[in-house]
């Protein structure tokens, strides 16, 4: 049957055309009740229509996928009462159809409608009235379609909205040429930029570092889809203050056209969120554990030394691992006993008689890696200018940081060589080995180009070295004088 029914005369949307002998309605060609069904059946929305008696007159074939009922079983029927609705509900949905038909122009409604096998399907309605060559209504027609499917389609606009609006994280649309087409609010913070400044630039104009990670991992998502799991990504945003080095974990979805019928590949859906301080937190963490670490296998080794002098030097090669590049251990300079003994330290009362004088006692290789050694030079003291690190470490009893700024490389090494360094340092943090009251000397470490600056947790690390080699020097004293331990 077809999806509408005819009267013998008058068409229930209207009046019949005049049959034309060759054209629609003719022998030469379908007649428009059959092009009506057909236009009604092609259509992606599910269709019927009524009477002014409210008798169903069309059902096209998404209204039967719906609710499975034929277009043989719906047409002629009197609404919806008795099968297609409860009949609880029968007397309401009718009331609502009927008054769309003489209201203004679409009506809007939701009720639930019942499948020919008993399912109940909640759907959307839009009803209109359909006037007749009077002006009078002479019927109406309803488009409805199942409320998830509208559901789910308001909830993808409203998840696009919400995401570039009011996201708590970074999503940035990038097209095939890798450059941001659709920026959130969040990502443009996160880049320092406005929302419409960073479209369609390169991403090299907004991170001086991690480009070429993110276009590689862009690239990938682009050609194979979307990595199974979060990366973390390390980059530097150009800001008018500098550089601002900045983790990111970053998701990445491969967009394609819903309307091709192959894929056709729109872009990346790059979507991300700073963890910089957790990242930040966990690495301190991290070296925390490896320096305490370190500092306990240091004193099983030294524990293992006869020369307490020895001792030193191990707890310095620990020390260095991971930490610097090269350290130097000085020892202050006293008067000799009358026996000719090693020297001692220098007390409290003392520090402040005249600048002391150090010697060089053990240093790291600077011309490539080893261990520290003693330096045999004990006897010549260290020329140290009245402004340096190591003469203010004593002077202060606490830790001193000294670096050579951002200068040219020979500038840099002449900055060394000033100090009596190696010439590749560029940092030093100067941390001084007392015990018992005393001052014995001054451990520094040394950093080349390429290293941070030393910070202030660094100054805690290399004061707790300090107190170790001191008690180890300080035992050499000892055991120098003869005296018991």
């Amino acid at each position: 049957m077809s999806a509408s029914r005819r009267s013998g005369t008058t068409d229930e949307l209207g009046p019949e055309e005049p049959e034309r002998p060759d054209g629609p309605g003719g022998p030469g060609g379908p007649d428009g009740a059959d092009l009506l069904a057909a236009l009604l059946d092609g259509m992606d929305a599910a269709l019927c229509a009524f009477d002014a008696d409210g008798v169903v007159t069309h059902w096209n074939r998404e209204a039967e996928r719906i609710l499975g009922w034929s277009a043989a079983e719906a047409v002629g029927r009197q609404g919806f009462a008795g099968w297609a609705v409860r009949e609880a509900d029968a007397e309401e949905v009718e009331s609502r159809l009927m008054a769309a038909m003489h209201a203004p122009g679409r009506q809007v409604h939701e009720f639930a409608l019942l499948t020919k096998d008993g399912g109940r399907v909640l759907v959307r309605t839009q009803s209109a009235g359909v006037p007749g060559p009077d002006g009078k209504p002479a019927g109406l027609y309803c488009a409805f379609s199942e409320v998830h499917a509208q559901i789910d389609l308001e909830r993808s606009i409203a998840l696009s909205e919400a995401l570039f609006d009011d996201a708590s994280w970074g999503v940035v649309l990038v097209d095939a040429d890798l450059r941001p087409a659709v920026v959130n609010a969040h990502a443009a913070r996160a880049l320092g930029t406005g929302r419409t400044a960073v479209l369609g630039r390169p991403l090299g104009d907004l991170l001086t570092r991690g480009v070429e990670e993110l276009e590689n991992a862009l690239t990938h998502v682009l050609a194979e889809g979307a990595p199974p799991a979060p990366a973390e990504m390390w980059v530097g945003v150009r800001t008018p203050e500098g550089e601002r080095r900045r983790c990111w974990r970053s998701g990445f979805l491969r967009l394609a056209s819903p309307l091709a019928e192959e894929p056709v590949p729109l872009g990346v859906g790059w979507l991300f969120q700073d963890v910089t301080e957790a990242k930040q937190g966990e690495q301190e963490a991290a070296l925390l554990r490896f320096r305490a670490n370190q500092l306990h296998r240091a004193a099983r080794a030294a524990a293992e030394c006869e020369d307490p002098a020895e001792a030193a030097t191990v707890h310095l090669d620990f020390a260095l691992a991971g930490f610097a590049d090269h350290a130097v251990l000085d020892r202050i300079l006293t008067e000799r006993t009358p026996a000719g003994r090693a020297p001692g330290g220098v007390p409290d009362e003392d520090a402040s008689a005249g600048p002391p004088r150090l010697v060089r006692i053990a240093a790291t290789p600077s011309g490539g890696p080893g261990p520290s050694a003693l330096t045999g030079h004990a006897g010549l003291p260290v020329r140290y200018g009245e402004t340096h690190p190591v003469l203010q470490c004593v002077a202060r009893a606490g830790s001193v940081r000294a670096g050579a700024g951002s200068v040219s490389a020979e500038e840099a090494r002449e900055w060394a060589r000033a100090r009596v360094w190696p010439e590749d340092t560029v940092h030093a943090l100067c941390a001084v080995l007392r015990s018992r009251g005393r001052t014995l000397g001054v451990v520094t470490f040394l950093r080349g180009a390429g290293r941070s600056a030393f910070q202030r947790s660094d100054a805690t690390y290399a004061e707790d070295v300090a107190v170790r080699m001191a008690a180890a020097l300080d035992l050499a004293d000892l055991a120098g004088r003869g005296d018991a331990v």
